[in-house]
């Protein structure tokens, strides 16, 4: 159970980067946490470790304006959802009038 309770101690430390303040904190915040999952010895954190040090200038480019890409994946998997319920559908115009209409829509896809 120690590597399990390790893996979600991990996950769960990761949360506050985004609550770091700075870019220079969060930076020293990453390079620590990096540190620690790469020298614990499980393999999906060194997988994880590794893959934040690639890209650690990317997840700080949140810190000058705290904008995430969060709303427009959501809107990609809306799409998503609706081009695999409107398969077979002939009326392709009627689907881009329904892509046009998709953020009146809601969660709601029926209708």
């Amino acid at each position: 159970n120690q590597p399990l309770f390790t893996l979600h101690a991990m996950k769960e430390q990761l949360r506050l980067f985004w609550s770091q303040g700075t870019a220079d904190r969060a930076q020293s915040f990453l390079l620590n946490w990096c540190f620690d999952a790469l020298t614990s010895g499980i393999k999906q954190l060194n997988a994880v470790g590794s893959t934040i040090l690639a890209s650690m200038q990317g997840l700080l480019g949140y810190y000058p304006h705290k904008i995430t890409n969060g709303p427009l994946e959501g809107l990609n998997n809306k799409i998503k959802t609706m081009k695999r319920q409107a398969y077979g559908f002939r009326d392709m115009e009627y689907f881009k009038l329904r892509l046009y209409n998709l953020h009146n829509s809601g969660y709601a896809f029926a209708g």
